[in-house]
Parts: C-alpha cells; sequence; structure tokens
C-alpha cells in the first residue's frame, strides 16, 4: 500500500536511523568473526594473513583527564561507521554511525546503545556540535573524548567499519531470510516491498533496510526492519555451513577484517581472545537501545536531536556499572526483537 502524503513531512523530520540499523549488523558480524578466529586456534597462518589486513588507527584514544576504568574485565568499545575515500582511507570523514558496545566481565551478554548522528552535544574545543563532526574536525580520538564527556564512561577501544563489508557478507552467504510483513511502497525509489517471505542478496537488505519514507510508523518501522536483518543475519552465520565450509569461511571472514580498521592498542591476540570468551553469546543474548531523547529542534540552520539527559545518565550509570544489558531488559528500552 502506498502511505497517504500527510504522514510524509513527520517521518522525513525525523531522526535518520537507516545507517544505525547497518551499524548493528556490523557489530554482529565482528562478533560472529572474533569467535571464528578464535575457533581457528592452531591455523597461525590464515590468522595472520586475516589480521594483517585490519587497518591499525594510530593515536585513536584521547589524551588528559579521562573517566574512570570499568569493573576489571568489562569492555567498553566505540563503534563507528564511516565510508572509505577513494584512496582506500577514512581520514577525514564525517561518521555516520556511533554505538557504544558494552561487553560485560562475564561475557554472558551484550550491550548496544546507539547515538544518533545528529545529535547535538558539546565538542571539547569545537563548542556545540552535531556529535558526528567530532570525527571529522579530529579523527576517532575527538569522537571518543566527545563521547567520554557526555557519558563519563570510560572506552577501551574503537572499532571503524565501512559497509562494504557487510554487503559481501550477505552475498557470499546465499543471502538472508527476511519476512516482509506488510505490502509498502518508497515514494523516493518508488520500489514496492511486498508482504511476504524473501531470500535478499546483499543489495537488496540494504535497500529494504534504508528506506526513509513511505512507512506507516515511520522510524519505528525502519528499525524493526533493521532488526529483523540483523538476526536473520545472525542466524544465518551461525547455522549454515561457514565453519565447515574453508573457501566460504575465508571469504566470509575476508570480507570483514578488509573493512575493518581498530585503534593500535587493541591487538588482534587480543580481537580473538575476545572472540573466544564470546562463544556462548547468541542473538538472544545481545541487548539494544538508543540513548533516550528529548525532541527535534533547529541550531544554526541544521536539523538536530536534543538527547535526554535525566533519563540518559541512569542509561549511563549502567554502563558503568558493566549491567547495560540488564537495564535494556528491566527498562524494557530495548529494540524489539523481530517483525512478523
Amino acid at each position: 500500500m502506498t502511505v497517504s502524503d500527510d504522514l510524509e513531512p513527520a517521518a522525513a523530520e525525523r531522526p535518520r536511523w537507516r545507517r544505525v540499523g547497518r551499524s548493528l549488523l556490523i557489530v554482529t558480524v565482528i562478533v560472529v568473526t572474533l569467535a571464528i578466529l578464535a575457533a581457528l586456534g592452531t591455523d597461525f597462518w590464515l590468522r595472520s594473513q586475516l589480521g594483517g589486513q585490519v587497518q591499525q588507527l594510530p593515536s585513536a584514544m584521547p589524551v588528559g583527564d579521562r573517566p574512570d576504568d570499568g569493573p576489571q574485565d568489562s569492555l567498553n568499545i566505540m563503534l563507528m561507521g564511516s565510508d572509505k575515500r577513494a584512496d582506500g582511507s577514512i581520514a577525514g570523514q564525517r561518521s555516520d554511525t556511533m554505538m557504544i558496545v558494552n561487553i560485560p566481565a562475564d561475557r554472558r551478554s551484550i550491550g548496544f546503545v546507539s547515538i544518533p548522528r545528529d545529535s547535538w552535544v558539546q565538542v571539547p574545543g569545537h563548542g556545540p556540535a552535531k556529535i558526528n563532526a567530532a570525527y571529522s574536525w579530529g579523527g576517532p580520538a575527538l569522537a571518543v573524548e566527545t563521547v567520554e564527556k557526555l557519558t563519563q564512561v570510560r572506552i577501551d577501544h574503537v572499532a571503524v567499519i565501512d559497509w562494504e563489508g557487510f554487503k559481501r557478507m550477505i552475498d557470499l552467504l546465499g543471502g538472508v531470510p527476511v519476512t516482509i510483513p506488510f505490502t509498502v511502497t518508497d515514494p523516493y525509489s518508488d520500489r514496492t516491498w511486498k508482504a511476504g517471505k524473501y531470500e535478499m542478496d546483499g543489495e537488496t537488505a540494504l535497500a529494504y533496510v534504508r528506506q526513509r519514507a513511505g512507512l506507516p510508523r515511520g522510524d519505528l518501522d525502519r528499525i524493526e526492519r533493521q532488526q529483523a536483518v540483523l538476526r536473520s543475519l545472525a542466524r544465518t552465520t551461525m547455522t549454515r555451513s561457514t565453519f565447515t565450509n574453508p573457501k566460504l569461511l575465508y571469504d566470509v571472514l575476508d570480507a570483514v577484517t578488509a573493512n575493518l580498521a581498530v585503534d593500535e592498542g587493541w591487538t588482534a591476540a587480543d580481537m580473538r581472545n575476545l572472540g573466544w570468551s564470546l562463544r556462548s553469546v547468541r542473538s538472544n543474548d545481545m541487548a539494544f537501545t538508543i540513548v533516550p531523547l528529548k525532541g527535534l529542534g533547529m541550531e544554526q540552520g541544521q536539523s538536530v536531536v536534543y538527547l535526554d539527559r535525566p533519563e540518559g545518565e541512569d542509561l549511563w550509570q549502567a554502563v558503568r556499572d558493566d549491567r547495560l544489558a540488564d537495564w535494556i531488559e528491566e527498562t524494557g528500552t530495548g529494540l524489539d526483537d523481530v517483525v512478523d
């Protein structure tokens, strides 16, 4: 069905969450990749070959006063998404996605907090601005410093993702099954998504989660789409012949590691150890939420998102206490699991 025009302005004015969904998908890919690398413990050549193509980001962490460390063995990872430049670099780009990933010391769950790219915050040394400008002005270090000042959460590592790895991985796996619950038309692309069950390739899946207008509930419907594709990708990766087909395994890992950059303090050995420690985590152990929002507005002629600082403080305290996933469940603030 085509949504009436009177719903379009409201939907168009809402924050653009489409890239948030892509980041969630990539996080799952990273976690699965780390677990697979750990399982290959005796195959040194394969590990060194794939680990060697992960780009190292020099000076990616801020210096000076920083929040205290979290509980021992816990990890807070800042994930950012940014398309590579023509020369293959990511320097100078604005981050399309920003997310804090909390991995508690007991390794029984993973919590994810998405921060909208248009969030209006204080950027150290620059004053009020959209949060994604920090990455453009000062690279990962300024982006981390901005988030640490905002949240008082100590960030342990940084990962920057290019989106081509996601699309290629879906294609390598032969597509992902997705159920479209109702027929809807995208007025921008003039594409109609008919209700039913589909096997989507990488390009189709990206188009599905990127739709910005024409959805009856706007961003809520888009977020549900993203979550459905996320969990489908996780299930597909873990249940198909990925682990038993050496060539497919290598190609999947190659697709991810060739599009991943991390801080220079995060070694390949550290990532493998983390992957092994997460080997028991499944998709239902992952909890996703978005930082509490106060509303939308205009600043300096641009549309921005205002954060709800009092409610946000409760969330960030849960991260500092190493219990984000539990907090999301207790407060019922998690994103919907599936679309059906």
